[in-house]
């Protein structure tokens, strides 16, 4: 018997944007009924990679075949075959988020069942909820429900554990395990080394858009290409402490949260500006503090949390279970 070709196949593909080039020679195969990490800081290529072979972007150079078809332009017989979970989410602000996955159901010729799926994602307890009041947990569940509802025999995942806490991550864990053993092909794209080991059967390290590393977690963690799996880490470490001391260790610093000249955190043992304005005769109105408008807001925003119905445990009961062989692509 001859063995089954790849789900994806990429050969010395390259994509620029104008003077970047974003991916240079990349090589990568995803077998089928098999999960492949694509890994990388960002500005790695990663999503660009994804999205060739989504059919969204046209390569400059180089083959991609994607169930023996070239994405390019995503003819309708291919889009009906793939599931896509792009790294924006892609829904309507305003729709509620049980009728966006209704909607996507509707597309597909063989859907899963939708309360089915809202429960094992944790989105039956917001399903009248507008999807820009979700958390950003919920959006990236729900983009996910809407990959898989249409039972598609390849996933495209771009950072799907992006925002979620542990609980949540777990639970896209075990959703993607179920769908390995279902014979669906997986290619997700992770900025987590411990999620790329726990999920992926190969593990491609990109760094400015080529192939710095490839193969298995087992092969890459010992033997010749331990080096460089090293170095792939420590680089990833990096750029992760980076953007966290960008995100927090420099609040106090930055320029929109100084004290404005004339106020009251000007200088220490300054008399406040409202109290030399009363002194000389003016009208001041004092303005509400942002913190006040943040409260309210969020207050006037709340959400519903998608995990309180239910515990932890029995999620995992129920998508661990083998009645989640019905992801399994419809052949009728």
């Amino acid at each position: 018997m001859s063995p089954s070709p790849p789900a994806v196949s990429v050969r010395g593909l390259v994509k620029r944007y104008g003077r970047t080039t974003a991916v240079d020679g990349l090589d990568l195969e995803l077998p089928a009924a098999s999960v492949l990490a694509l890994l990388g800081p960002n500005g790695a290529g990663k999503t660009t990679t994804v999205e060739v072979c989504e059919g969204f972007v046209v390569a400059d150079a180089g083959e991609v075949r994607v169930l023996g078809v070239d994405p390019a332009g995503a003819p309708d017989a291919l889009r009906a075959r793939i599931g896509v979970m792009p790294q924006g989410g892609g829904a309507y602000p305003g729709v509620h988020a049980g009728e966006m996955l209704r909607v996507v159901a509707a597309c597909a010729a063989h859907p899963l069942d939708v309360g089915w799926l809202s429960e094992v994602l944790g989105l039956d307890t917001c399903g009248r909820t507008p999807y820009k009041r979700l958390s950003g947990g919920q959006q990236q569940r729900l983009a996910l429900a809407c990959a898989v509802v249409g039972r598609p025999e390849l996933v495209f995942l771009d950072e799907p554990t992006a925002g979620m806490d542990p609980q949540g991550r777990r639970l896209v864990w075990d959703l993607i395990s179920a769908l390995r053993r279902d014979g669906v092909a997986v290619l997700l794209t992770t900025h987590l080394m411990e999620e790329a080991e726990a999920l992926a059967d190969d593990v491609v390290i990109v760094d400015h858009g080529r192939v710095v590393a490839h193969g298995t977690p087992a092969a890459l963690t010992a033997g010749e290409q331990h080096d460089r799996y090293e170095q792939g880490q420590q680089h990833l470490l990096a750029v992760a402490q980076r953007e966290a001391q960008l995100g927090t260790g420099l609040r106090g610093q930055h320029p929109a949260r100084r004290p404005r000249a004339g106020t009251r955190g000007e200088r220490a043992g300054d008399e406040p500006t409202l109290r030399r304005r009363v002194h000389r005769g003016r009208h001041a109105r004092s303005s509400r503090p942002v913190s006040s408008r943040n409260t309210s807001s969020r207050l006037r925003r709340a959400t519903c949390t998608s995990s309180a119905s239910a515990p932890c445990s029995a999620h995992h009961e129920v998508i661990t279970d083998r009645t989640v062989g019905s992801i399994r692509p419809c052949t009728t």
